[in-house]
């Protein structure tokens, strides 16, 4: 079942985050759907409510034009059809205004992320403001960005500017968005932290306070980078330097403070390097696609569940399920 954004946020703000999971191909898809039913090796298997999830699925516009936006969109289609117990958001991940419209338009995301977070913040603020009000007249909700991430997210380039706790209320009543993203010390991509850095809990304590109550934040940037997986795909033939990412266990700790949406994409390709690098160092006579695919769609299904468990919205799936038939 797709939902908004906006329904998963009301049940976990304070308590929990929502792992958000960028797929680009059929083999993360059916894996994605899996973990998040606590399914591994099998898409019959029963579904372990003790494990299983909401979550948020995510396409870039990378992602959209990686192929054509239509295959995307019907291996989507077909998940939901094939794991009918599942329950979710699509969204658009990082879209500039035409991208957002467009997306809109489709019929097919319950919800989009409008960057313009490297405009200044007047500008900001007047983009943001017109894709909320196209997308609200269709029932779309909208994620808007404030403040700038390190790193590389599709073509931009970021430096880090932490997110303004007094701008960010402002923006919001400006802008009418239904969450933000907000800059709070981490990276996009591989390459994070170096040294103590990490994540600024202290400035999210500050923004969640000047905002409305309840009003639900977002962590981009927030892959854990884990070392068992970058050693394992240099000890396959790789060469990744050594990095760290988010520490998992600031993850609950930022829920508490309103992140109701926490953005994970480098660790499902790191786990998707590490798992086809090892197939072809350990089977080269081997060339069917199949092989390494059968065995990356059972690890990244164990590995969302493990991000759910850290993330705490493992085992929420049941009470989500009720809370949206109580609706009805």
């Amino acid at each position: 079942m797709i939902v908004t954004t906006t329904e998963l946020f009301k049940h976990a703000y304070g308590k929990y985050a929502i792992g958000a999971y960028n797929i680009n191909n059929l083999e993360q898809a059916v894996g994605l759907f899996r973990g998040n039913l606590g399914k591994v090796k099998k898409n019959d298997e029963p579904v372990n409510e003790d494990l299983a999830a909401p979550f948020i699925l995510q396409i870039s516009r990378g992602a959209r034009s990686y192929t054509d936006k239509r295959f995307l969109e019907a291996i989507i289609r077909a998940a939901e059809e094939v794991f009918p117990e599942a329950i979710f958001a699509v969204h658009l991940d990082h879209g500039t205004e035409e991208v957002c419209y467009d997306a809109i338009d489709s019929g097919f995301y319950s919800s989009v992320m409008i960057d313009a977070s490297h405009e200044l913040f007047e500008k900001n603020v007047e983009i943001t403001k017109r894709v909320v009000d196209y997308a609200h007249k269709k029932g779309v909700v909208v994620e808007a960005e404030l403040g700038q991430l390190g790193g590389v997210e599709e073509d931009v380039v970021g430096s880090v500017c932490l997110t303004d706790p007094e701008l960010a209320a402002e923006f919001v009543r400006l802008t009418g968005c239904d969450s933000l993203a907000v800059a709070i010390g981490t990276s996009h991509g591989a390459y994070k932290f170096v040294g103590k850095q990490g994540v600024r809990l202290d400035r999210l304590a500050e923004i969640q306070k000047a905002l409305p109550p309840g009003f639900p934040l977002v962590m981009h940037g927030a892959s854990s980078v884990p070392k068992e997986w970058v050693d394992r795909i240099n000890a396959a033939g790789g060469k990744l330097a050594q990095t760290s990412g988010v520490n998992e266990a600031d993850y609950l700790k930022a829920a508490k403070l309103g992140v109701c949406k926490i953005n994970i994409d480098t660790d499902g390709r790191l786990v998707w390097c590490a798992i086809y690098r090892e197939s072809f160092r350990d089977k080269p006579e081997d060339f069917d696609p199949r092989t390494p695919g059968k065995v990356f769609m059972a690890a990244y299904a164990e590995y969302i569940i493990h991000k759910n468990q850290v993330l705490g919205s493992a085992g929420h799936l049941k009470e989500v399920r009720s809370l949206l038939a109580a609706r009805v």
